[in-house]
């Protein structure tokens, strides 16, 4: 069913395309529009924000997989019921205005021309929120989005994003330039890195958790080993490397850190070789 659909109107799709632009400015190196970006992102979909709420409202449909008929049908029912009640309104508007406003005259047009993988969804599910429609439209739409929220997970990760996979290999490449061919615990670090905006870093927090646990725990080791405890340099080096893992608590993810990271992985990887 073709849709007419206004993206620029569309709450999900403005997020979804400035999270793209954000990953192609770290991709780029472009510091600049990576702040621009981040501003809009934090300011106009912070979750007590009427946009950061109209957005979980299009995940709590569009994310849901491997659901059961009936609890489909529900959570699809109190969406509309929820979205009726509360984001009809000209305050969401005005907030979708000062976001497009801001796109236009800080960033650029194109941004609103980036390849958003799950748009189709998300206009279908914009057309059952907004829309006047038909009943015949409306049930036909529905199913659609009911269809995808009962199918297995799996099945719509097989849909892989074009974008995502070109964005990660530009990256992966660049830091091969740097070190090497990269390592698997070195690719999942980018993995993270790279797509992490789109949770707001949960994901790469939680990840970073553990792996920074598992490479202090192995540098640690390895000031047993007998090649580093004799060689004062040496010793004093691997040292500092664990007051750097130490010192993440209190920083912030950047690019900087990841950087720092990555080379440890490979610190490790020697010492696991050697060792």
């Amino acid at each position: 069913m073709k849709l007419r659909h206004n993206k620029k109107r569309n709450t999900a799709f403005l997020y979804e395309t400035l999270v793209k632009e954000l990953t192609k400015s770290v991709v780029n190196d472009d510091v600049k529009k990576k702040k621009i970006v981040l501003s809009i992102l934090k300011e106009y979909f912070k979750k007590d924000s009427i946009l950061g709420r109209e957005l979980r409202l299009y995940k709590d449909v569009i994310e849901s997989r491997d659901l059961d008929f009936h609890t489909a049908e529900k959570i699809l029912y109190e969406a509309k019921m929820v979205y009726w009640t509360g984001f009809k309104n000209q305050k969401v508007y005005d907030e979708q205005s000062e976001v497009i406003t801001k796109v236009n005259k800080d960033l650029s047009k194109s941004i609103f021309s980036n390849f958003v993988p799950n748009y189709k969804d998300l206009a279908t599910l914009s057309q059952i929120f907004n829309d006047d429609l038909s009943v015949k439209k409306r049930v036909m739409l529905e199913k659609q989005i009911l269809s995808n929220m009962v199918s297995k997970e799996k099945e719509s990760k097989e849909k892989m994003k074009p974008i995502d996979k070109l964005t990660f290999k530009t990256f992966a490449n660049k830091f091969n330039s740097m070190y090497g061919d990269l390592q698997e615990d070195q690719r999942k670090l980018l993995m993270q890195y790279v797509f992490s905006f789109s949770d707001d870093g949960l994901g790469l927090k939680t990840y970073l958790n553990e792996e920074i646990g598992r490479l202090k725990e192995i540098v640690k080791e390895s000031l047993e080993i007998e090649e580093i405890k004799s060689d004062l340099t040496m010793l004093e080096s691997t040292k500092k490397v664990i007051n750097i893992m130490e010192g993440y608590k209190k920083q912030k993810v950047n690019d900087a850190m990841i950087q720092q990271i990555l080379k440890i992985q490979k610190l490790v990887k020697e010492i696991q070789s050697d060792g």
